[in-house]
């Protein structure tokens, strides 16, 4: 008796986890089709100038979102949410990574103090317009109660840009420029964002003096400077070791997965120190490209090229159909449009 309903038991598992399988394989299935048909259509649009690959997506996910919520009337809006961790930790070093890479250095040099005009002090001038607005706004609509240091905590999460959906549109040769002036000021004002979220986690407004402006702007150069010498510091690492080793005499491979994952190291050590990732995988994509890609053999330099470029941007197409398929939300009921939350949050 008790072999039956065990028996019955592991039957009755099986065809649980059967049922989960089949709908996972279904979803992933659904999930590959629609990106390859962005890839598709976001080409033949692209080639005839009236849409760019990124906006084809962001429709192509926009209109799946609807789909779904219609067809199992929001049973399945769970799975519209889309993982900040996914984003994060695998979609993004690769993206700015590879626009480090990338970018071109003497633009992006020369125009440093440009950069850092618009990333740094832009973004203190967005802080502070949004920390304004929220005070005068929530006062008059009356939303509980909140603090001084909460409206700047509001001024401080908007004033993050994404600059990952708008490089997206930029051409790096077409216009360089635009280009490293809009990238630049992305990763400044990552820095920067992040400096003042962290101040304001222990800010009291009742004690503002000259000691507190201080330590401010001490621990904004601190986390600019170690985030920035940490990227080098890895940059040069694998371009010392690679050369000392001359791994790629023996294995293409080893060599090309060193590079990568020697970048995707200096990302992940930046954020377990509460330094900028962004800023750290940046600037080790362009140490790399000045010093390790001329020590790698000419076979290594061909199969990484042929990876850094078509995969960023597959992972910026994955971003942009995320961001659509994620717009509505269903909450408690009541179909709610949700803009896509910037890096920050």
């Amino acid at each position: 008796m008790g072999y039956q309903v065990v028996a019955a038991q592991l039957a009755r598992l099986s065809g649980a986890l059967g049922t989960s399988d089949h709908a996972s394989v279904v979803s992933i299935t659904l999930f590959v089709a629609l990106l390859c048909a962005c890839i598709v259509l976001g080409h033949l649009l692209e080639e005839n100038r009236w849409l760019n690959e990124s906006i084809t997506a962001l429709i192509i996910g926009l209109c799946t979102g609807v789909v779904i919520l219609m067809t199992t009337k929001g049973k399945s809006s769970h799975v519209l949410v889309f993982s900040e961790d996914l984003f994060f930790i695998y979609l993004l070093p690769p993206i700015i990574f590879n626009a480090g890479f990338q970018v071109k250095k003497k633009q992006f040099f020369r125009n440093f103090m440009t950069i850092t005009l618009f990333g740094a002090v832009g973004t203190m001038m967005s802080f502070f317009t949004i920390s304004l607005a929220a005070i005068a706004i929530f006062s008059r609509m009356n939303i509980g109660t909140l603090d001084v240091s909460d409206f700047l905590a509001i001024g401080a999460i908007f004033s993050a840009t994404d600059s990952v959906c708008t490089l997206q549109v930029l051409n790096q040769d077409e216009t360089p420029f635009l280009y490293s002036l809009v990238f630049g000021e992305g990763v400044v004002n990552d820095a920067t964002s992040v400096v003042l979220f962290n101040a304001l986690q222990n800010f009291d407004p009742n004690q503002i003096d000259a000691i507190v402006i201080l330590k401010f702007l001490g621990n904004f150069c601190y986390l600019f400077v170690s985030s920035t010498f940490l990227g080098v510091f890895t940059g040069l690492l694998s371009a010392y070791v690679i050369k000392k080793l001359y791994i790629g005499r023996h294995s293409t491979d080893r060599e090309v997965a060193l590079v990568m994952l020697m970048a995707y190291l200096s990302y992940m050590l930046a954020e377990l120190l509460d330094l900028s990732g962004i800023l750290t995988v940046f600037f080790c994509g362009i140490v790399m490209s000045h010093y390790t890609w001329h020590n790698v053999t000419e076979s290594s330099r061909v199969t990484t090229s042929m990876h850094l470029q078509p995969c960023p941007s597959s992972l910026r197409l994955f971003s942009s159909f995320m961001l659509g398929w994620m717009h509505w939300i269903l909450r408690s009921g009541n179909l709610l449009v949700t803009a896509p939350a910037n890096p920050l949050e």
